[in-house]
């Protein structure tokens, strides 16, 4: 037979979205994935399990051995057939395991062999590409120029930054809103995703004179943003997108509750949605008491209590938009004041949606 293809080009597997069999265990994979790469392993947790501690005392051809002892001829052609569905479906894909070696050789070899499929080969594997998004991730964060979007709380910095061609979205690969309330009714990716997602999207943006990200801490819910990317950010210039609180309320009334909640009602059901919404926006109040103060705290969770069955039987949002006013004006609004203060030497421009929008354009176009 002559020699299966293999690929070292990483950088077209990422921009060209090439579909991904990722052979790795499953729980390789749940620790960190790659878009577009779908994880049919050549060995379950357990067989894995035991062929590595095989490995370790007695070497490669005896792992082996008790690997091919562990998958009868029944379970071999199953997962053969699995990998040779997934590539009539993504007849341009490639396949890796964590190294590029013996899983995805011996993967290669069965397909071609006894499904005369023939499927490239990622060279190094995972690990290779995990490597070249972190370089990637260093590297681009250090070399291309940034624009932060700051604001308050719901002046409507997401909905901008999704109508700029030339940004990139953090809180939307962190799957998190950002703020206490922000959490989705579905769990944040791993922190390797997250790495691994922005490095792509900046090595898609790497011909970008400047990149918009909104302005972020050092976290977005339990996630980190990545520090070399942070660290940019935070000598980076700095446009402020500047609302009425009028504008700020029904914005984020829209966002965390409105959409928030038809959001844990379509993940879990009507009735065990709400009780899960519910229960994400009370433990969200908990976690702010310190710093609301005990007398505050105790207000706004009475208004809370009574403005949710409110909204939810009723529909009178009144005490709801009141809660989400209170929380803007006495908590987000004092807290952005003291953050933003520290840094107005670098503001370049402020001004509402469409005057930030045009600037935008200017300066692209400039």
């Amino acid at each position: 037979m002559t020699a299966l293809p293999v690929t070292a080009d990483y950088a077209r597997l990422f921009l060209g979205n090439v579909p991904l069999l990722d052979l790795r265990a499953p729980v390789e994979f749940a620790e960190g994935a790659f878009p577009h790469a779908e994880n049919i392993p050549l060995l379950t947790d357990e067989e894995r399990h035991l062929v590595g501690i095989r490995y370790k005392a007695q070497g490669q051809d005896a792992a082996i051995e008790l690997g091919y002892s562990l998958v009868d001829a029944g379970e071999k052609a199953r997962r053969i057939e699995r990998w040779s569905e997934w590539s009539r479906r993504h007849p341009d894909g490639a396949l890796y395991c964590f190294r590029g070696g013996l899983r995805s050789r011996l993967t290669q070899k069965m397909l071609a062999e006894e499904a005369g499929i023939v499927v490239p080969r990622v060279t190094g594997g995972y690990k290779a590409l995990r490597r070249f998004l972190l370089d990637t991730l260093a590297e681009r964060s250090a070399r291309q120029p940034f624009v932060v979007l700051g604001g308050r709380t719901g002046s409507g910095k997401t909905d901008l930054l999704q109508a700029v061609t030339q940004a990139l979205d953090l809180e939307g690969i962190a799957h998190h809103r950002g703020s206490a309330f922000g959490r989705h009714a579905t769990p944040q990716p791993t922190q390797i995703t997250i790495d691994n997602d922005v490095a792509i999207g900046l090595l898609r943006l790497a011909g970008a004179s400047e990149v918009m990200v909104e302005d972020e801490g050092r976290a977005i819910g339990s996630r980190e943003v990545p520090h070399v990317l942070h660290q940019a950010m935070q000598a980076s210039p700095l446009v402020l997108l500047e609302e009425s609180v009028e504008a700020r309320e029904a914005q984020s009334f829209k966002d965390y509750v409105v959409d928030s909640l038809a959001e844990y009602r379509e993940v879990f059901g009507a009735d065990e949605g709400f009780a899960r919404y519910a229960e994400q926006i009370r433990g969200s109040l908990a976690r702010l008491q310190r710093r609301l103060g005990g007398a505050r705290h105790k207000q706004l969770t009475g208004l809370l209590e009574e403005a949710l069955p409110a909204f939810v039987g009723g529909g009178d949002d009144a005490g709801m938009r009141e809660f989400v006013r209170r929380l803007l004006v006495e908590y987000y609004d004092p807290m952005y004041d003291y953050q933003i203060g520290k840094r107005l030497d670098l503001v370049v421009f402020r001004g509402d949606r469409s005057a930030v929008m045009e600037w935008w354009s200017r300066r692209m176009a400039a």
